[in-house]
């Protein structure tokens, strides 16, 4: 039987720009089980603009529905835009992490770095590049420090994300969020991870 599968976070996880099957989870699920499937997308929680108090009070709640038995959470990018200071976002990663913990077990849980926007063609809409980019630096670093203490795998796809300043095919049509060719490499760098975690 696949476990029942729910992607939280924002406007990446959602993947706003792109068409369904581009969309990282769904793509992470059909890779990971082509034949057998390994893991059932049951919700894609993710909302464009949510921050770390938004999928608090809105995501975690859904979850006593939804009775997932693994959870991926790439959350952050907003609270640098609203301008959060890291001291909160960091208090809050922790607060979902342990509430993940305690639903499915560290072994059940991946964590997803923030890409960089601010390389994109609209990044500079959303405020200073460099200002942003080492809001963004903060937050992963966080994202790993409390992942890692828990004993939950990370996956930095920072990196990939960089490669956009020189690579608009990396780049959806909105000219801010990652194309399903962005997309498709983070999948390549999560999916051993995943698949390392459910035994497959």
């Amino acid at each position: 039987m696949p476990l029942r599968y729910v992607a939280l976070g924002d406007s990446y996880t959602i993947c706003s720009s792109v068409d369904a099957g581009d969309r990282w989870p769904d793509r992470l699920v059909e890779v990971l089980g082509p034949d057998e499937p390994a893991l059932r997308l049951v919700a894609n929680l993710g909302v464009n603009g949510y921050t770390t108090d938004d999928l608090i009070q809105r995501e975690l709640p859904a979850l006593d529905r939804l009775q997932p038995e693994f959870v991926s959470l790439l959350i952050g990018v907003n609270d640098v835009v609203r301008g959060f200071p890291l001291i909160h976002t960091e208090g809050n990663l922790r607060v979902v992490l342990d509430d993940l913990v305690r639903r499915v077990g560290a072994a059940r849980i991946v964590t997803v770095t923030v890409p960089d926007y601010t390389v994109t063609p609209a990044g500079a809409d959303y405020g200073d590049p460099r200002h942003r980019h080492a809001g963004i630096v903060g937050v992963n670093e966080a994202v790993a420090e409390a992942s890692v203490h828990r004993g939950i795998a990370v996956v930095d796809i920072f990196d990939i994300s960089l490669r956009a300043a020189d690579d608009r095919a990396l780049v959806a049509d909105d000219g801010l969020h990652p194309s399903g060719a962005q997309y498709a490499l983070w999948v390549e760098r999560i999916a051993p991870v995943v698949s390392r975690l459910i035994g497959r």
